[in-house]
């Protein structure tokens, strides 16, 4: 097959996975990895991840099926960043979603779903390492099942939900307020790409939170 990913930020962390997923794949099918659409070379599957661009009809008819991995149980959490809201919110498990992409926002028909835990204590690395597993497990799905899968509509009788773009000022956090109120906001953050911040006495400070080993 003839498979392209289309991924918006090389320092996402989600790219390892990636190229250890194609590194795997050499010899079985053709693949790329490319940041903007107009790199693209068509195929038969565009996976899009992470994707920051509006990939319309025009770009989508290139391809065979192109797909979105979305971390929400749809079309409940529609929108950006899924998960960080639901964890933000007190969710212990996130369902992702592999669905058609459609110029209306995650209203794809759906090829499959897969539900993963998230301990409470997991921070933003491990809550990563999870999530890409599911989505690496998703797309080996697509993949090897491409020719028998019959996608489904999303729920009719669910009204949808929709979460806004995450800001900088969404990581900050309060500086009066206990840790472990403030825990699952903290833990979600980036430290690298959008840490966790607070602002005293007229300064911003960093946080990093780091496990220690017993």
């Amino acid at each position: 097959m003839r498979i392209s990913f289309l991924c918006s930020d090389e320092q996402h962390p989600v790219n390892e996975h990636l190229k250890r997923w194609m590194s795997a794949q050499r010899g079985a099918h053709q693949v790329e990895l490319v940041r903007k659409k107009n790199e693209l070379s068509g195929g038969d599957v565009l996976f899009l991840i992470s994707c920051s661009e509006i990939v319309g009809s025009a770009d989508r008819s290139a391809y065979r099926a192109t797909l979105v991995l979305h971390a929400s149980d749809l079309p409940r959490g529609r929108g950006w960043s899924p998960h960080i809201w639901q964890l933000i919110e007190g969710a212990d498990e996130i369902t992702l979603s592999l669905l058609e992409a459609e110029d209306k926002v995650d209203s794809g028909r759906i090829w499959k779903k897969l539900n993963f835990p998230v301990p409470k204590h997991a921070l933003w690395d491990e809550i990563n390492a999870r999530l890409f597993d599911a989505e690496i497990e998703l797309i080996n799905f697509a993949v090897s099942e491409f020719e028998q899968i019959r996608p489904t509509a999303q729920d009719l009788t669910i009204e949808p939900s929709y979460y806004p773009r995450r800001t900088p000022a969404d990581s900050q956090v309060d500086p009066s307020q206990s840790i472990a109120s403030q825990f699952d906001r903290i833990r979600v953050c980036d430290p690298n790409r959008f840490p966790a911040f607070f602002e005293l006495h007229g300064k911003k400070y960093k946080l990093i939170l780091e496990k220690i080993d017993d």
